[in-house]
């Protein structure tokens, strides 16, 4: 029996609150206070003038309104600024959610629920500058206990997250360094404040988790392959991917991801040396390729140029002789230094 109902809890979507207008409510409820004491005040001339129940009951219901029933309605208040939201819960029930700059009034008994939303280093547990500035409580296994220190209101404005780099193996097995920036926000509060523990650090744990298993489908690079897929060369393919694992990720947390970037991406130090090696002979082998490909066109340009304009006869051994010549000179790494010949051409 209790499957169905942790399910109902896990699709539960947000109940947008219709509340009162708050400068009316302020003003109202000022002037009934005011209004209370002038009763109470009245009520104490009239018992002491003339006795009776009259002056009795004004005393009772001015104290009633004016130091009990007023201050717990001014507790219902409540401002938002643009791009804000508060979810309420009454007496442990989810109540609903208002959203957008206003002064509002709503029943003075809900509670307005702190989100937990600090985040902690992954790697060493460590709080945020953020985090320090709030009262936390740092246990010896470096994890951290947060109280309810968190404001009650939920930013709805498209925010950043910076993972720190992470070393990752790609699909050829090479540790390489990456990072990469999510940019995201809210869309709905319910889920993000009752469906997880803490929708930052739920967030910051699933891009790590679809970061790794998107490096691990590339290589690093293409290495000379023509159309296969790289982390290097298909960054806009990769980013589109990685935005749809870690969306469908934080889809129970009531959060939409607006983009994900790739925003460093290196060799890992140990093999950076050996991958910068294969890099540049791959390098000096295409810039090789591409000059001996231009000299045999030279050298072929040159005999066939030579015999249409019936300029010398050669014969093979010649041709063969004049052919390597010419690759040296067009091929080598320095100039070449040619010796001449002030004989006959025999």
């Amino acid at each position: 029996m209790s499957e169905p109902k942790k399910e109902r809890v896990l699709q539960q979507e947000e109940i947008l609150l219709k509340p009162m207008n708050g400068m009316f409510m302020l003003i109202l409820n000022i002037l009934l206070t005011i209004g209370g004491l002038v009763a109470f005040v009245m009520g104490i001339i009239f018992a002491a003038r003339y006795g009776g129940g009259s002056g009795v009951t004004l005393i009772i219901i001015g104290s009633l309104y004016s130091f009990l029933i007023g201050p717990i309605l001014f507790a219902g208040l409540k401002v938002l600024k643009p791009n804000e939201a508060m979810v309420f819960t009454l007496f442990g029930k989810y109540y609903g959610v208002i959203k957008g700059e206003g002064f509002y009034f709503v029943n003075p008994f809900v509670t307005a629920v702190r989100p937990e939303v600090f985040t902690t280093s992954a790697a060493t547990g460590q709080a945020t500058s953020a985090q320090k500035a709030a009262a936390v409580t740092v246990s010896d296994v470096g994890s951290v206990s947060l109280g309810t220190q968190a404001s009650p209101k939920i930013s709805l404005k498209a925010m950043t997250l910076n993972n720190d780099n992470q070393k990752i193996n790609d699909q050829l097995g090479n540790p390489v360094i990456i990072g990469i920036v999510v940019v995201w926000r809210i869309v709905n509060t319910t889920k993000a404040v009752f469906n997880v523990d803490n929708y930052k650090e739920f967030l910051s744990i699933q891009c790590d988790s679809a970061l790794r298993n998107i490096v691990r489908l590339y290589p690093y690079d293409s290495a000379g392959t023509d159309g296969e897929k790289s982390l290097q060369g298909s960054s806009l393919e990769i980013s589109e991917r990685l935005k749809e694992e870690i969306q469908a990720k934080v889809n129970i947390a009531g959060l939409e991801i607006i983009e994900a970037k790739i925003t460093h991406l290196a060799y890992s130090q140990e093999i950076a040396a050996a991958m910068l090696q294969r890099q540049q002979a791959s390098a000096i082998i295409d810039a090789k390729r591409l000059i001996v490909e231009g000299a045999v066109g030279m050298v072929e340009m040159a005999l066939t140029r030579l015999s249409e304009n019936d300029i010398v006869h050669l014969d093979e051994e010649r041709k063969a002789a004049m052919v390597s010549n010419l690759l040296v000179v067009l091929c080598g790494s320095k100039d070449a230094q040619p010796v001449v010949n002030s004989g006959s051409l025999y």
